[in-house]
């Protein structure tokens, strides 16, 4: 009974975890695919195309997510919602520096005017430096992502071996309120634990 609990939370804490950790993977894999999108508006402006023009052309040729993103932008544009607007929304959904900084020299050339296509470049070939720099801090960190992981592992492993051992021990210390609070506390313990080396292993790009 004193473990259902426990879990009850754990199951709550776990399903809001795995949604963030859902929405930073597909940040990511966005993220990933800036370079080949400021590419693809690069051309397309260099060949004449406007702007809008040249982001619908972008959601039609690439993959998800960024393909699914710029379709809606290409929507919102469609139904009279202004260039600034929209990509100011998508910047919303996928926070990142990446984007903050295309987005801007999007908005910035669609207000000034005139041809984006060397500037466009220019942050084609920063956003590739950068996509390798984070793949190459990711590599590095593997390590720590996963002590972060394994030890919490550890101690659930070393529960689950006593209780195997002395069939009935973990029920015999949860029913004591002495036992119920060193469990807490160890808990506690093991995800504070996890949070600090998770913390150490977090290196902004």
């Amino acid at each position: 009974p004193f473990f259902g609990r426990v879990c009850a939370l754990l199951a709550l804490w776990g399903g809001s975890a795995f949604l963030d950790w859902q929405r930073a993977r597909r940040t990511e894999r966005f993220i990933s695919q800036l370079p080949e999108l400021a590419r693809l508006i690069a051309n397309g402006t260099a060949a004449g195309l406007a702007l809008r023009t040249a982001l619908s052309m972008a959601a039609e040729e690439m993959d998800d997510p960024a393909g699914a993103e710029l379709s809606l932008v290409s929507s919102q544009l469609a139904v009279g919602r202004s260039l600034e607007e929209a990509l100011d929304e998508l910047g919303q959904r996928l926070p990142s520096r990446e984007l903050h900084v295309l987005v801007t020299t999007l908005i910035l050339a669609n207000r000034a005017g005139g041809t984006i296509v060397s500037s466009l470049r220019n942050l084609t070939d920063t956003l590739e430096e950068r996509k390798e720099t984070r793949r190459e801090v990711r590599t590095m960190l593997a390590e720590i992502n996963a002590t972060a992981v394994t030890v919490p592992l550890l101690g659930l492993g070393a529960l689950l071996m006593i209780n195997a051992t002395s069939p009935g021990a973990l029920g015999r210390v949860t029913g004591s309120t002495g036992g119920q609070i060193a469990i807490i506390v160890s808990l506690a313990l093991y995800v504070i634990g996890f949070f600090v080396v998770r913390r150490f292993g977090r290196i902004d790009v």
